[in-house]
């Protein structure tokens, strides 16, 4: 029985789907104006775990996965216009960008990804029952939903009146007619980004996105709704705010599932704060993507991650050592008490901890790709792609060392791809490696 944390109850469950044939689950996929930073990684890997796990459990064709993405937004129209082009051409470019990203750390592609842009039938058409139940009004060619008309509004998050205003930082509006009210739909002025409704020219607000896209592709209430721990206020509060009150008081989700942050310091990663470094940056350094995978892992998901060189560097450690264990065998049985680890709401370091005390490689190959790792052949992994660049560099530094007299680096560099099994040998035509 998989347990998970549910936000809105605050405690452990028990995961009940409604149909175990047709588990469903949303996550809030990327904004696309920009490349994704380690911290947006997060949640990516955090899902398809799982998803693994779900499909582990219930079969491989039980779960329908769907990750929005969200390609229209004030930044990416602000993107648009800065480089003079129309804003498909940011959406395509960073949508490819994540989709790169992700996959190289092992990320497999969700089942539905629906894009805000083709979905604008359905949100119009929410707004629109919103606003003949009395949720919703017009006011000079916006929508708004009216928080007031939900007596349940703030039940996931947990805050009072005053704590939503001010956490939402709500625009000041005349036509508005309670502050902690939020646009569904803004008008769009000329050359700008927009569609016709019963409100005039425009496009939508975030929020109503995910809510229009779960009802049409998933049903009123889904099984498990999850993202990043920032976005249950106002984001997640809002949505089902709109959805509840647009399906006759119907919950929007069973399982509310919230992962934390990375953080630089003492500080969450952020665009905004410009302390960010992104997958395609760590990986042009030479890391592998199944390192980064398993660094994002080593923590409790709903636990903050502090994204260091050590924790790479003993995620890399750690693989080694997998990979000198696995060798080339075929996969076997599933380790149960690594399966009994996940199950307890996703307990990846103590899953990792498991897997590192297997024995048999055959049980250690098919328990790890439970978690998404081992994927590559040992000879691939000590010999093959990124690291034989990070190898031949390191030699290069070693060389330079020796030339400089600085020995005692040039044995370091010597002793460190050693412990990583990697044996130096110095000829007359320079120094060769292999694998241990």
């Amino acid at each position: 029985m998989i347990r998970l944390h549910d936000t809105m109850t605050r405690q452990k469950r028990d995961f009940v789907p409604a149909d175990p044939k047709r588990i469903t689950m949303y996550v809030c996929g990327p904004t696309v104006y920009g490349r994704a930073h380690i911290g947006n990684a997060r949640p990516a890997v955090v899902f398809d775990m799982l998803a693994r796990l779900i499909r582990h459990e219930f079969g491989a064709d039980s779960l329908v996965y769907a990750r929005n993405v969200t390609d229209v937004d004030d930044k990416i129209i602000a993107s648009a216009e800065k480089e003079g082009v129309d804003p498909s051409v940011i959406t395509a470019r960073y949508e490819h960008f994540y989709l790169e990203d992700m996959g190289a750390l092992g990320v497999n592609p969700p089942d539905l990804a629906p894009h805000a842009t083709q979905e604008i039938p359905a949100m119009v058409a929410m707004i629109e029952r919103l606003i003949e139940n009395g949720n919703a009004y017009e006011a000079e060619g916006h929508v708004l939903f009216s928080v007031p008309s939900d007596a349940d509004y703030g039940a996931l998050s947990k805050r009072d009146r005053e704590a939503m205003i001010a956490g939402a930082r709500v625009e000041v509006a005349p036509y508005k007619r309670d502050p902690a009210d939020f646009v569904m739909w803004k008008p769009s002025p000329e050359g700008v980004i927009g569609w016709d409704s019963p409100w005039g020219r425009g496009r939508p607000g975030w929020h109503v996105e995910c809510s229009a896209m779960i009802a049409r592709h998933l049903g009123e209430t889904i099984d498990i709704h999850g993202g990043g721990l920032d976005l249950i206020f106002p984001h997640h509060e809002n949505e089902i705010a709109q959805s509840r009150c647009a399906h006759g008081g119907a919950p929007l989700a069973r399982v509310w599932v919230h992962n934390g942050f990375v953080d630089m310091g003492s500080e969450k990663m952020s665009k905004s704060l410009g302390n960010i470094i992104t997958p395609a940056e760590l990986l042009e350094q030479g890391h592998r993507g199944e390192t980064l995978r398993l660094a994002l892992l080593s923590a409790h998901y709903r636990q903050p991650l502090p994204w260091t060189e050590s924790l790479i560097a003993q995620a890399k450690a750690t693989l080694d050592r997998l990979y000198r264990v696995a060798g080339e065998a075929e996969a076997g049985e599933v380790d149960e008490g690594v399966v009994e680890a996940l199950r307890d709401d996703l307990n990846t370091p103590l899953a990792l901890s498991r897997l590192s005390a297997i024995e048999d490689p055959a049980t250690l190959k098919a328990s790890a790709a439970l978690l998404g790792l081992l994927g590559a052949s040992a000879e691939e992994w000590f010999k093959g792609g990124g690291d034989a660049d990070a190898i031949e560099a390191r030699i290069a530094e070693r060389a330079e060392a020796k030339k400089n007299r600085d020995f005692a680096t040039a044995d370091r560099i010597r002793d460190e791809l050693k412990a990583d099994g990697i044996l130096l040998e110095d000829g007359s035509s320079g120094t060769t490696w292999r694998k241990e």
